[in-house]
């Protein structure tokens, strides 16, 4: 099986911490953060790994992460196609057809990829996105009758969930990716009005890196025991 990784993204967030390098090769830890993704994906079998990158940037990435157990494909688009424009371009330079795991290149996720291949296959869905259970970024106040204060709760899990930036696309759905856009505002929504799209819940460890904030808390979880696993597939 073969995996695509999203890294069009220029880190303009991330600013001077980004140090002129695309997101998705900012160092986390001492190491690229795609290269965790691409140790997650080994594990999970995947040979292929083709990178969706800006024009330009192939190089890095084929150097950057080499030797990590994984054929990298650098896929570097012509002009900016947006992250479903991206997926579809990358999605041409598979051998071949059938499934593919599809990650955001600034996400840190440790998941089951196999159960999630597997649960995509048992109930053939057209895609299988992974999610997380949103956490308040407050703490919240319980409150009871006639508005007395019964107690307070530190960022507690809301009733929601949202998406990890991990999908098992089958052939349908990448048939339907956009030539341009966004495949979350588009083919995602499509399936799921015809009930073809299936989420895979993870309670695991799950990071986004877009601010020097978000990255400051990255090294540090990624350099904590709490990261051991994920850290651990990369040999």
């Amino acid at each position: 099986m073969e995996a695509i990784i999203l890294a069009g993204g220029k880190a303009e967030r991330l600013g001077a911490a980004a140090d002129g390098r695309p997101k998705a090769l900012v160092p986390v830890a001492g190491r690229p953060l795609a290269a965790y993704q691409v140790g997650l994906l080994v594990s999970a079998g995947v040979e292929r790994v083709i990178v969706s990158c800006s024009a330009g940037t192939e190089d890095q990435f084929s150097s950057e992460l080499a030797g990590l157990g994984a054929e990298i494909v650098p896929a570097p688009e012509p002009e900016p196609l947006g992250r479903g424009g991206g997926l579809r371009f990358a999605a041409a330079a598979r051998k071949e057809e059938g499934e593919v795991f599809a990650l955001n290149g600034d996400e840190l996720v440790d998941l089951d990829l196999d159960a999630m291949l597997g649960r995509h296959r048992e109930t053939g869905a057209a895609a299988t996105i992974a999610v997380a259970p949103l956490k308040s970024p407050f703490g919240v106040v319980n409150l009871g009758e006639d508005d007395v204060v019964t107690g307070f709760r530190e960022a507690p899990e809301l009733p929601n969930w949202v998406s990890c930036g991990v999908y098992v696309l089958g052939e349908e759905a990448i048939e339907r990716l956009p030539e341009r856009g966004d495949h979350e505002d588009t083919t995602l929504p499509e399936l799921a009005a015809e009930g073809r799209l299936l989420a895979f819940r993870n309670t695991g460890l799950w990071l986004t890196v877009n601010t020097p904030k978000d990255l400051r808390r990255a090294d540090q979880v990624m350099s904590s025991e709490a990261a051991l696993t994920l850290v651990g597939k990369l040999g």
